[in-house]
């Protein structure tokens, strides 16, 4: 049975732009009113500080401020800890409108006025520990430069640059998480993603002896232009020729019946990543389905799929969670399983458990010793390799990635897995 064709299949409404900047809006209210707390709680810290230049955000900006506005010149926010039951109070110390989200009790223009007013904000709240974005391990909980780190110190009141600290696992657990609000936006981020792949994996997409991978990503990544999206990282497709069209025609890189077509391709829209790897298999005259072979690989593909999601338990290591995998897919007689999997959501490969590198199975020292926590996403990306005697090899490397987050009731997809070639 063939995976359904766009021309079937319901597409999924892309929102306008005033729909994504409200839903946005929406859900940045409830991280910031829920999120925030328990992230500066977890690290520890009394007050934290986010500071960065227009042209040099920190990763973190684009997620703590409204999607309608602009960021010009030196950002500071300001998020500090008041206790259980007053609350954190947050504060904007810039030029830029952020609604009602923020305190804003400067309007003024000139940065001195703003590293002034940062003195007297802190000196009044005599905050402990003051969580700044120095991260180690994480990219992304690096965003503070060294120029204003030293800008920074020089300005607090006397003392106070001893009682900066690392804020790595306030951004970890801000950027990981996703809300209530957030899950089933995420769900449609990942449909919208998944039917762009449909798209291209149709006749639309596709004309066999005429298109070639490189056509593909181009009509991938203008499909996604005309939807108002953006790529979450530069489009890929791979031809896998037969070995009866290479025998005939070369490595002219020409997609012919026959052949399959690998992706990894996603879309960056809501403010949120996806990620996919999938297949498309060209039929020959008179055929119905992709060869025997080729669909046995995928079954043992979504063989290991299964033994990943089962895997997931709160507080295991993406090491842990790495060799506990592989060690059951072994058992279980999976051929020659991979996993290198990443966390999902707000950012492409961070800041979540790193669950294995394709050149690396056993240890990822620093982002592998990662915990995971509830409410996460992540790519379920993997692979098995096994002979395919239709083609005349002993071994063929079938890869695949889907969406999957992680609750409290387990590790589930985010919307639906390939279990079928695409047939072109």
């Amino acid at each position: 049975m063939a995976v359904p064709s766009p021309s079937v299949t319901p597409v999924p409404q892309v929102l306008s732009m005033r729909q994504r900047t409200e839903a946005f809006n929406r859900c940045l209210r409830e991280r910031l009113d829920s999120l925030v707390p328990a992230a500066m709680r977890a690290a520890g810290i009394d007050m934290w500080l986010i500071l960065c230049q227009e042209d040099n955000p920190d990763p973190l900006l684009a997620t703590m401020m409204p999607m309608d506005t602009w960021w010009p010149i030196l950002q500071i926010l300001i998020f500090h800890d008041r206790g259980p039951d007053a609350g954190v109070e947050r504060i904007n110390l810039s030029m830029v409108d952020t609604k009602d989200l923020y305190l804003r009790p400067w309007t003024g223009r000139g940065e001195t006025e703003q590293w002034r007013l940062l003195k007297k904000i802190v000196s009044e709240r005599a905050p402990g520990r003051i969580g700044v974005n120095i991260g180690r391990i994480q990219w992304a909980a690096g965003g503070l430069t060294h120029n204003l780190y030293g800008q920074l110190a020089q300005a607090l009141p006397d003392g106070y640059a001893g009682r900066l600290t690392s804020a790595e696992i306030a951004c970890t657990r801000w950027l990981a998480t996703l809300t209530q609000q957030e899950m089933p936006l995420f769900r449609h981020v990942v449909q919208v993603g998944r039917h762009i792949i449909a798209r291209c994996y149709s006749r639309e997409g596709i004309t066999p002896g005429v298109t070639t991978p490189e056509d593909l990503r181009w009509y991938y990544w203008q499909g996604c232009a005309d939807l108002g999206l953006q790529t979450s990282f530069l489009p890929y497709f791979t031809l896998r020729q037969s070995p009866d069209n290479f025998g005939t025609f070369g490595a002219d890189g020409v997609i012919r019946r026959g052949d399959c077509v690998a992706c990894d391709v996603g879309i960056r829209y809501l403010g949120m990543c996806s990620d996919h790897q999938q297949w498309a298999y060209v039929l020959r005259e008179g055929e119905r389905a992709a060869p025997d072979g080729l669909r046995r690989l995928m079954a043992e593909c979504n063989r290991l799929q299964d033994i990943f999601m089962s895997e997931f338990r709160l507080g295991l290591t993406g090491n842990q969670l790495l060799q506990r995998i592989l060690a059951r897919a072994r058992a279980a007689g999976v051929p020659n399983p991979k996993v290198y999997s990443h966390s999902l959501g707000h950012l492409l490969h961070e800041p979540g458990p790193l669950i294995g590198l394709p050149w690396e199975q056993e240890q990822c020292p620093g982002r592998g010793d990662v915990k995971l926590d509830y409410d996460t996403c992540f790519t379920m990306e993997l692979s098995i390799e096994a002979p395919l005697p239709d083609w005349k090899t002993d071994a063929f490397r079938f890869n695949m990635e889907e969406d999957v987050s992680f609750t409290r009731e387990g590790c589930r997809v985010v919307d639906a897995r390939q279990t079928q070639f695409y047939l072109v």
